[in-house]
């Protein structure tokens, strides 16, 4: 259920990072719109502002449309506008345009808006008549305040161009965001700009310029058709904005990544707290276990001991029986074997009192050489039954150890030796330096050997390969080796046999 609550919270934070990205894009959208939308108004305030009698000439906004779509001297695109057409009455002729041409299929320039590659583009229909006509220089220059050309030297240029969204409003407001439309002045013909200087108009209509003064009404007409500006079409760069949301997006993954692995690391801590708590349960119960062993050892180890006296005392009538010169022959011999057995059991009983007894090292100069020659003449007897010869070898070392626990690993060794060779076999003891501090025991023997798989399970209590074996002096020599902090080990002796190798042996400074 933890788990689960560190997922459900990392999900939680992976839809919190996806909605602000969302936020933070449909921000900066609008924030691209509300430019555009100042853009346009810039674009009609300085439409008016080039007016003249209801007309302005293209040489005249070229310069400033061009201004505005930021392109250098070689025509390259350096800022943020990248196009800007002003359209005429069907939405379709481009009366005036500036920076790349605009290419949209005529549904997306019905339906306002459209986001392209790096690119977004609006148009701004200005609604009803501006009166405002847009044309391509004359043919003859006009000086100021003379008369032009008659209409039908006129030049004009429409051209097909595409558009984009939001609409413009009556007097150059944008409907929708730029508020609603509002009725013009008295004398103010509907459009972007203030009242037309000169003349109040006539009855009957807009001011027209006064080089169209010879049209009739339907010639006016025919020309305020073609070349009066009914709106601007914008296409403004979004390199800006795609470059603000992918870094966001990558704060926001980022933001994701470090929380996922919070959560797992959480987990993790979790599952390594629940771990420890559980261990330490058991160590307790352990410790409880291990006291109860050490009391049923304790209660083994007195019992074996008070069982050694009965013992003791059975062997000792049955020895007097077998020396009673009346006694019959098979009572002789059956006491023999009650001796022989009261023995076996006698010597069971001191092995496992032996192994478990308490180790307390008393640590002590020890000459290996006299520990070896002690040792053997503590065997000699059974030496001499199988006649095993012995042979001691390497250096004359001096090691830190408790001696009488020492001279009790060499005697179970040596013992085990003696009893897997054969008669007339052979033992080698030898030790040898291993660093400057270190060296090591070896206690070689040519008998049957031990395969493989026995040689991790013949230091377990009770574990033999004798037929005589107690199975327990090789775990008497394996707990008195781990109390002083050395290791044991059992080999294979080439041709045959066995070798007992201890390692770590301190030396004595």
């Amino acid at each position: 259920m933890i788990y689960g609550l560190l997922l459900g919270v990392w999900v939680l934070i992976v839809a919190w990072q996806i909605e602000e990205h969302n936020r933070v894009r449909d921000t900066a959208q609008t924030s691209l719109r509300r430019r555009s939308e100042a853009i346009a108004k810039t674009i009609g305030a300085v439409v008016r502002g080039q007016q003249f009698r209801g007309s302005v000439l293209r040489e005249r906004l070229d310069p400033v449309l061009k201004e505005l779509v930021g392109s250098d001297t070689n025509g390259a695109e350096s800022g943020e506008v990248i196009s800007i057409e002003l359209l005429g009455n069907d939405q379709t002729n481009v009366l005036a345009s500036a920076g790349r041409p605009i290419d949209l299929p005529q549904d997306i320039r019905e339906s306002g808006e459209h986001w392209g590659l790096h690119s977004m583009t609006r148009v701004y229909p200005v609604e009803g008549a501006t009166n405002t006509l847009i044309f391509e220089p004359l043919t003859n220059a006009m000086p100021f305040g003379g008369r032009g050309p008659p209409p039908d030297q006129i030049q004009v240029t429409a051209e097909s161009n595409s558009v984009a969204t939001n609409v413009l409003g009556t007097n150059g407001m944008a409907a929708g965001r730029f508020g609603p439309p509002r009725s013009p002045p008295d004398g103010v013909a509907p459009g972007f700009g203030p009242p037309q200087r000169g003349r109040p108009p006539r009855e009957g209509g807009p001011r027209r310029p006064f080089w169209m003064s010879g049209m009739n009404d339907q010639q006016y007409e025919e020309m305020t058709k073609t070349h009066e500006w009914h709106g601007v079409v914008l296409t403004l760069s979004t390199q800006n904005l795609e470059a603000n949301l992918s870094r966001d997006f990558w704060l926001r993954v980022i933001i994701a990544f470090f929380a996922g692995i919070s959560a797992a690391g959480a987990g993790l801590a979790l599952r390594n707290v629940s771990k420890t708590a559980d261990l330490q349960i058991r160590l307790v119960r352990a410790s409880e276990l291990n006291s109860h062993l050490k009391e049923m050892n304790l209660a083994a180890a007195g019992l074996a001991h008070e069982t050694r006296n009965p013992l003791n005392i059975i062997r000792g009538l049955s020895q007097m029986l077998s020396k009673q010169t009346d006694a019959p022959p098979d009572i002789r011999e059956k006491t023999r074997v009650i001796m022989d057995e009261t023995d076996k059991v006698t010597a069971q009983l001191t092995e496992f009192i032996n192994y478990s007894r308490p180790r307390e090292v008393r640590r002590s100069k020890v000459a290996l050489k006299a520990a070896f020659e002690e040792v053997l003449r503590t065997l000699n007897h059974d030496l001499e039954e199988k006649k095993v010869r012995v042979e001691t070898g390497g250096e004359q070392l001096t090691v830190e150890a408790d001696e009488q626990l020492l001279r009790q690993v060499l005697f179970n060794l040596l013992i085990n030796a003696i009893q897997a060779v054969n008669d007339g076999g052979q033992i080698q003891i030898s030790a040898k330096r291993e660093s400057a501090t270190e060296d090591s025991l070896e206690i070689r023997d040519d008998g049957a050997g031990v395969s493989a798989e026995q040689r991790l399970e013949i230091f377990k209590p009770y574990f033999t390969t004798h037929q005589k074996g107690t199975g327990l002096g090789l775990a008497v020599v394996s707990q008195i080796v781990l109390t002083h902090g050395w290791e044991i080990q059992c080999l294979a002796n080439t041709p045959k046999g066995a070798i007992f190798r201890i390692t770590h042996l301190k030396l004595a400074a």
